[in-house]
């Protein structure tokens, strides 16, 4: 009768022991090879004819080494159900050596295995927690960017014979020149379209009066401000060129334009929000700062979730098998890693690894569950943002497309694993009573730029 023996290595690591009797596993690799035997197609013998001895001989080593292992993988998966020991991923084989396996000669054995189990932990109260809800105050310039976004955005652009102005739109080819502007052997066209007031402030003055075929050649440092300018060397392909502030550029103006703004009417806020009963400038601007509350106010619930994660992560105690998890790292890849890697590596793996318990337990403790008709529904608002909103739920191919991404099987594992995640964190930001905090849509996002730096 097999027995399973347990030894402890250190905190939740323990050493199990699987000692077999030969009558554990010998009367079920007679039996497999009793049935091998009318099974197998040996060349110069009938089918199930064969000598059970020549049976033995070619098969009996293969056949005799799965018997015994699987009656270990049974006695193992049967102590740990029994035991209600709860363990990460699988345990570690230890000291095992199979060729002490003799097929003509059965006897006891014992194989060891390393198991660590997962820590009891409690989560903190949240309830309790320093938790700060950012109210982001919608200013007038905000509405008035919007407004004026919108305006150029569903605005018409009509072709200039000259610069006039700091909003012409200049179809410009930057291609490297020296000082005096002769192009640069092999220089390549880079082609941008750039609003004059993109431009330095002291440089716009160059553009005015210019038309198609016109050029200036000037210094990136000169022509552009930091902000602009960053955007502009990456554009142009130098952005790991330490120097290219420095160069100079030939600028030709190729096509002068002029964006003529929408006129804010009642036709236009229909083009906007049909349906929704929108006729005089001031219902459109209350429907804007409207559209900019819930926008600033779905952030500051982001970023109530992410404080909530380091609540949870912070202030949750819990202790490792850090031995037995450090082994299997080492076990996971087909080149072993140093030693030195694997320190490396292991305290993002824990923290990793503590998330991981803390959602699974959150998960158990509410019954949070994810139905096929959520999916659906994510599936849904995917495609409807792919298409840029502009889709009707009633037409036959958007169903059509739903139904093939519910039998993507990886697509819906994915897709389960983020709304799951998202309940979590819902849950948990629901256990907490956070104090508001009015700011400044700029402070809000740089204090979360700096964060997450």
């Amino acid at each position: 009768m097999a027995i399973v023996t347990k030894e402890n290595l250190g905190l939740l690591h323990e050493k199990l022991t699987v000692k077999l009797e030969k009558t554990d596993y010998l009367p079920s690799f007679e039996k497999a090879l009793k049935e091998y035997s009318k099974k197998a197609n040996i060349p110069g013998f009938r089918k199930g004819m064969v000598p059970a001895g020549l049976i033995k001989k070619m098969y009996g080593p293969s056949l005799f080494t799965d018997e015994v292992l699987r009656s270990v993988d049974r006695e193992l998966i049967s102590y740990l159900q029994e035991s209600k020991v709860d363990i990460f991923a699988q345990p570690l084989p230890l000291e095992t050596d199979l060729h002490q396996l003799d097929v003509n000669n059965p006897i006891d054995y014992s194989f060891h295995f390393e198991i660590g189990m997962k820590p009891e932990f409690n989560l903190p109260d949240l309830g309790t927690a320093k938790v700060t809800r950012y109210e982001v105050t919608v200013t007038d310039e905000m509405i008035n960017g919007e407004v004026t976004r919108l305006q150029n955005r569903y605005g018409n652009m009509k072709d200039e014979e000259t610069v006039g102005t700091e909003e012409n739109v200049l179809n410009l080819s930057f291609q490297e020149a020296n000082a005096n502007g002769d192009i640069v052997e092999g220089a390549p066209k880079k082609d941008n379209s750039i609003l004059v007031s993109y431009f330095a402030p002291a440089f716009r003055p160059k553009w005015i009066g210019k038309k198609a075929g016109d050029a200036v050649t000037a210094q990136l440092k000169d022509a552009f401000e930091e902000k602009e300018r960053e955007w502009i060397i990456s554009d142009l392909g130098l952005k790991e060129d330490p120097a290219a502030a420095d160069k100079y550029f030939n600028i030709e103006l190729t096509k002068v334009g002029l964006l003529e703004k929408k006129e804010l009417n009642e036709a236009f806020f229909e083009q906007l929000y049909p349906g929704k009963e929108i006729k005089t400038e001031e219902d459109f601007r209350n429907k804007l700062k409207e559209e900019i509350a819930a926008y600033w106010a779905g952030q500051a619930n982001s970023q109530i979730q992410d404080q909530v994660y380091h609540v949870l992560v912070d202030h949750t105690q819990m202790e490792f098998p850090q031995g037995f998890l450090k082994k299997w790292l080492q076990s996971q890849t087909e080149e072993p890693k140093t030693e030195e890697e694997i320190e490396a590596e292991f305290p993002k793996f824990l923290s990793q690894l503590k998330w991981t318990l803390i959602s699974d337990k959150i998960i158990q403790e509410n019954g949070i569950q994810v139905a096929p008709d959520e999916i659906r529904d994510f599936a849904k608002q995917q495609l409807a943002s792919y298409m840029g909103g502009n889709m009707s739920d009633d037409q036959p191919w958007v169903a059509d497309y739903i139904e093939r991404m519910m039998k993507d099987k990886k697509y819906v594992e994915d897709s389960y694993n983020r709304l799951q995640t998202q309940k979590v964190f819902e849950w948990a930001a629901a256990q907490t009573n956070p104090a508001g905090k009015a700011i400044s849509a700029e402070e809000f996002t740089k204090m979360v730029s700096e964060h997450h730096h």
